[in-house]
This record gives structure tokens, sequence and C-alpha cells, in this order.
């Protein structure tokens, strides 16, 4: 089959692979139909998360056709046309008991947090879906069907992006007349604007320094921000809304824009990455606001502003969304029409385009703000 690879930093190819095989009773195959590049997939051709071998499948946000199925798989069957959720998830420990799918203790061998599909040895080592076809563990818990009316770009993005925008919000505890700051307006952050609205919120800042993703927000209704324009860009948010915001999300995670310092401790492994959404957040919400961070942050980081948010009694929210506890809300607000995600999508490519997609997507290059890929 034909898949796409990571094969060192900021290269990726499309390559023909083996095909995927039943390992376990409850493992199902599936051939995939459409798949999605995520921004967080960026963080792995960056090299920013250790243990990336190279030839490793990407991609985490996948639908298709079950093809195949173990013995011991009673949920769906070989014909279903089903969404996968990112997490790999048992269904059976604490953590998924009690809805942390994200947090399975049983699918990561290789450190305290759950497995996630294509990414990275670190996160179980699962071969991801940009490819022809996909093998999923765990077949009884997170495949999800999904009705043959809603075409796959209405429903695709339940994979991921649209669980984890909305509960990024949730998190935050958004509620009506909130005043709410998005940091980052990529797809998750544009979804977390829509999702702000959703939950009634009165006032919504989005900030970003690419044009073209403000001028996107500000079809949702948002404020919009350039944070190039400004010398401290918390301050001045601090200052528009008197005080600060009630909710801060956090979109953008280790990826933002460095300063030449963490560049440096970044390329020598002493940084996870940019801080700088979290710089702004410290000032941008109000006393006794919350911060939920949804942008992926790595490993430890050298002066985090506790001591800011200590003072202000800010709470603080993030990890990795439990997306299987939210994809059933999500799909029944897609059915009902009441949500629609796909005025995000700005590239429908081929598999085989699969490099040009990852230039277009990582230098924002042609507007674009989300790819989907069709094997």
């Amino acid at each position: 089959m034909k898949a796409i690879l990571y094969e060192g930093i900021k290269n990726v190819k499309v390559r023909n692979v083996g095909d995927p095989e039943i390992k376990n009773d409850d493992d199902i195959i599936v051939k995939v139909t459409s798949t999605a590049i995520c921004g967080s997939d960026l963080h792995l051709i960056h090299g920013m998360i250790p243990n990336m071998p190279l030839g490793y499948i990407l991609g985490h946000e996948t639908m298709g056709i079950v093809e195949d199925a173990g013995k011991g798989v009673q949920k769906v069957k070989k014909g279903d046309r089903v969404i996968i959720p990112f997490p790999v998830s048992c269904g059976h420990c604490w953590y998924c008991e009690h809805d942390l799918w994200s947090q399975c203790d049983n699918s990561n061998a290789n450190g305290e947090v759950g497995g996630i599909l294509g990414y990275s040895k670190t996160y179980g080592g699962y071969d991801g879906g940009q490819a022809e076809y996909l093998r999923v563990p765990y077949g009884n818990v997170g495949p999800t069907i999904v009705p043959e009316e809603l075409a796959d770009e209405q429903v695709l993005f339940l994979t991921d992006i649209l669980p984890t925008s909305y509960w990024g919000v949730e998190n935050g505890g958004v509620k009506k007349d909130d005043t709410v700051v998005v940091l980052g307006c990529g797809p998750v952050g544009l979804l977390s604007i829509k999702w702000a609205a959703f939950h009634g919120a009165k006032r919504i800042i989005a900030v970003d320094y690419v044009n073209y993703r403000l001028e996107h927000a500000k079809q949702y209704g948002a404020e919009v921000i350039n944070f190039e324009e400004h010398d401290n860009t918390g301050e001045y948010i601090k200052e528009i809304t008197h005080g600060g915001a009630d909710v801060v999300i956090d979109c953008v995670g280790m990826d933002g824009k460095m300063t030449k310092f963490e560049m440096i401790e970044t390329a020598l492994k002493l940084q996870g990455g940019s801080k700088s959404a979290i710089e702004i957040a410290t000032q941008a919400v109000r006393k006794g606001g919350t911060v939920s961070m949804v942008g992926v942050y790595g490993a430890r980081y050298n002066m985090f502003p506790l001591g800011d948010f200590f003072a202000r009694n800010i709470t603080l929210k993030m990890g990795q969304c439990p997306a299987q506890t939210y994809v059933p809300r999500i799909l029944d607000l897609i059915k009902q029409g009441k949500f629609d995600a796909t005025d995000i999508i700005t590239h429908k490519l081929k598999l085989d385009e699969g490099e040009h997609a990852y230039e277009i997507f990582d230098k924002k290059l042609d507007n674009c703000i989300k790819v989907i890929l069709k094997p």
C-alpha cells in the first residue's frame, strides 16, 4: 500500500509499504477513504517529539471502511463506515472507565500517557492513517459507525480536532456572556472559536500572525489581533478587556513563535519548544480566570511563569483530549445540522500528493488551513 512516511526533519515521502495485518483478536483493518494532516503532525516533522524512527507512517485523523476484523470484534463488521478517534484506548482500565481515554493504562508500553495513532514510539509506536489501509487496535472501543448520508468531510474531524476544540472550550468553562481569547487560528483554534460562540460567549478575541487565518476568524464574529503588531500582546488584551478575559484557550502549543534563546535550547533538547502562547496567556486572562491548554506541549520548560499564574489565582487545565467521550454528542449535532466544520477545509488532495500537502500546510502557502487527503 501507499503511505506517507517520516524520513527525517521536514522530510516526508509517499512510499509503498507492506499492508497492515490483524495482530490481535480485537484488531480491525480499515480501508482509508479520507485522512487529514493535523497541526500536531508538524511537531513530528519538526523533530520536537522524540523516538520518531525513519519510515514511520504518519497520521491520526482517519476514517474509512472496515475491511477485516479480528474474531473478538463485535462493535463493527466488514463493510461498516467508521471514524477512528486518535487515542488508542483499551476500554477497560480505570482511566478508560472514567472517560480519560487518552490516558489509557494499557495502550502504551513506552510511557504513562496513552497511545496515539501515528505519533511516534513515545506514544505507543502505532502506524498512522495517512495511508491506504490502517490497523486499528481495540476495535470494540474507538471506531464509530457514521451515517451514509453524511459526507466524509462532515465527519472526518470527529477523529480529533472537533472533540479537541470542544473539550478545550468545555475545560475552560466557557459560558454565556464570557469573554474568550483564542490563541492560534489554525484548525483547532478556528473550531474553538465556533464552539465558544456555540456555548454563548459574548466576546471572542482571536490571536495569530497569519493574516488569512485571522480573516477566517472574522467570519465567525471574532475580533482579531495580529500579535506581530504589538510589543506586548498579553498586556494589550488585558487593556482592551479591562482586566483580562474570563477564559484563554491556547491552541498553539510548543510550535509557536520562538525566541532565539528558545530555538537554541530546543535544538539542544534543553527546552520543549516555544512557550510564547503561555506568556501571552499569563497577562491576557483575568484574575481568577481559566487557561485551557489544548495545543501540544512536549518536554519540560525553563522559566515557566508559574508565579504569574499563582499570584492571580488562575486555573490551568490541559492535556490530550479524551476524544471518545465527545464523538457521540458532536455527531448528533452534525446530524441535526447544528454544527458544521467543513468551512475550514481549503485543500483536498490525493494521498500521492502528500509531500506537497505537508509543504503548503507547514509553510502556510496558498492560504492553507486544512488539508484532506484521499487515497
